[in-house]
């Protein structure tokens, strides 16, 4: 090798190996939209950002202890079930026959394992059931009848009545948002864990009024999840039909291991090139094995935040974010 190739190698090889010099990494979502204008109201911003905040703080907890990413990324999308101020779990958006059918799906970069449930009514915590499915049978995906039955088998939390997802500050949360705008409401997590293994979930009450038994992106893995350690990790939210066209997590993750394009730059030619606000209106968040990470979003906003340990360090960094800003904490 000539001296000037193997100058320019080590260089790049010595740049590598300063990005990775992180613990571990987290991000978060909790959906896409129009919603820039929630920035300019101050208590309702402080609701979400301190929502996004504690999401960011229970991953972390966990990440900082050597466990698995698969641990963090089902504890903060429960966290996000729990709370209505979001589009999944107690928080879900209603079909337009008034009812409430949940997705979430969960995929581990390590090994490509992958679990999904699509279309369900009756349990608690859908990334829980997606773990399962993952964990507890040779499939990819349970849908329906087929899902709330095996969650009731396999112990896990339902719930007797299907309106259990519905409050009066979810509904109002949600015709709010919907008179002026399009809102697309998902959350899910990304994680590099101690290990150096990437994991990713994510799960969605779906799009508001939607076709009774319309799925969309988020359980369909390589649509709305993806994870691979040679590739990224990605958790999406947006308009499903495009990101399912577009198969944008897989497509992301294939140009980081294929393509080798940095993980910013292939997230942004797929979120503003390939989708854009009309046709694919949404953001994803996504992570690399050397604890790279991508935020874009083609809306006005993304609820969205980031909270990682650098090597030889004692304090973390973290930020949230609803608009173009983001505010470190």
């Amino acid at each position: 090798m000539k001296k000037g190739t193997l100058f320019i190698f080590l260089m790049l090889f010595c740049a590598g190996e300063l990005l990775a010099q992180k613990d571990y990494v987290i991000l978060v979502h909790g959906g896409a939209g129009n919603i820039k204008s929630l920035e300019s109201d101050k208590e309702k911003a402080a609701q979400y950002y301190t929502a996004l905040d504690s999401a960011l703080t229970i991953g972390g907890r966990i990440l900082s202890t050597g466990a698995d990413g698969e641990l963090a990324v089902r504890a903060v999308i429960n966290y996000f079930e729990n709370n209505p101020l979001f589009n999944a779990g107690k928080g879900a958006t209603c079909t337009n026959a008034g009812t409430f059918e949940l997705d979430a799906s969960i995929m581990e970069g390590k090994d490509l394992s992958a679990g999904a449930v699509a279309g369900v009514k009756f349990i608690k915590h859908p990334i829980d059931a997606a773990w399962a499915v993952k964990t507890k049978t040779p499939h990819v995906m349970l849908s329906g009848d087929g899902a709330d039955e095996f969650a009731k088998v396999q112990g896990l939390e339902t719930v007797a009545d299907n309106l259990y997802f519905a409050t009066p500050k979810t509904m109002k949360w949600v015709d709010e948002f919907k008179k002026a705008s399009k809102k697309n409401g998902t959350v899910g997590c990304v994680v590099l864990d101690m290990k150096g293994n990437l994991t990713a979930g994510t799960s969605t009450g779906g799009m508001f009024k939607k076709q009774w038994g319309r799925i969309g992106d988020s359980p369909i893995i390589g649509a709305g999840t993806y994870a691979d350690n040679d590739g990224c990790a990605v958790s999406c939210t947006g308009h499903g039909e495009y990101f399912i066209r577009h198969a944008v997590a897989s497509n992301l993750s294939f140009r980081v291991k294929l393509l080798h394009q940095p993980i910013s730059e292939a997230a942004d030619y797929i979120i503003h090139t390939e989708l854009n606000s009309n046709a694919g209106n949404g953001g994803l968040i996504a992570i690399d094995k050397n604890g790279n990470f991508a935020m874009p979003f083609n809306s006005t906003g993304m609820f969205r935040g980031y909270l990682y340990k650098e090597k030889g360090k004692d304090k973390t960094v973290k930020a949230v974010g609803i608009g173009e800003n983001m505010l470190v904490k």
